[in-house]
């Protein structure tokens, strides 16, 4: 699979591309790995408050009838086959065109740049789904992957807050949306949302995008925050 060409200082060896560990998208196969991620993702898309597609389990269409979104992972604790994910940070871009359910996602992967070349490899194959699981939805819901590289992403937490900064690539700040409580923030409980089944409302309040031809700003947009323990098919 051929990846587009990027600039000179963007370009990576072929020994860190995606094309040298997954087959070509619309061919994956799922082999199962054993694996196991606990930690928070968080995201801001093109959807007005609040976004349709998690709580309707990608059935119901996105607010403009396609969702445009970048993913932040911050990764507490995990392992890939023995090889430790801890304190690991990852972030995806995703460019939808209709319901998530439908497929047909385009997908760049961002991988710390202090994750070693197993735990590198590991992140990849979980992403694109092959390594099964909780993630095993990405193999036929990802059409094209536009590339992956190793990048400095740096997440924050700050209260309600969270902040991304993948070079100068994604720069985004969500908030969770204040409750009637203000000291507890609204959240949705017991959803059946694959991510996870608890989802806490959040709005942009500042959100860059500009990588791969994309130029998308999410300012006041959807966001969610989402506590997850994903994990690899033989796990219990």
């Amino acid at each position: 699979m051929a990846l587009r060409r990027r600039a000179h200082s963007d370009r990576l060896p072929v020994s860190q591309r995606i094309d040298s560990r997954v087959d070509n998208p619309s061919r994956r196969r799922i082999t199962p790995r054993e694996w196991e991620i606990k930690g928070e993702l968080f995201m801001n898309c093109s959807c007005e408050v609040v976004c349709p597609c998690g709580i309707s389990l990608g059935r119901h269409p996105p607010t403009y009838g396609y969702c445009q979104t970048w993913f932040a992972l911050q990764i507490d604790t995990g392992q890939y086959e023995g090889e430790s994910l801890s304190g690991l940070n990852v972030a995806l871009l995703i460019d939808i065109p209709g319901r998530m359910a439908e497929g047909n996602w385009k997908v760049a992967a961002y991988i710390d740049d202090r994750s070693s070349g197993k735990a590198y490899n590991g992140l990849l194959q979980i992403l694109s789904g092959t390594a099964g699981g909780n993630t095993g939805v990405f193999s036929y819901l990802v059409s094209e992957i536009l590339g992956a590289e190793r990048e400095r992403i740096i997440i924050e937490k700050d209260g309600r807050r969270r902040r991304i900064t993948v070079g100068n690539k994604i720069n985004g700040e969500i908030e969770m949306i204040r409750g009637k409580d203000p000291s507890v923030p609204v959240s949705m409980q017991n959803t059946q949302y694959w991510m996870g089944p608890v989802i806490f409302p959040a709005i942009g309040l500042k959100s860059k995008v500009r990588d791969y031809g994309r130029v998308w700003d999410f300012e006041g947009k959807s966001g969610d925050i989402i506590p997850i323990h994903w994990r690899g098919p033989n796990r219990v």
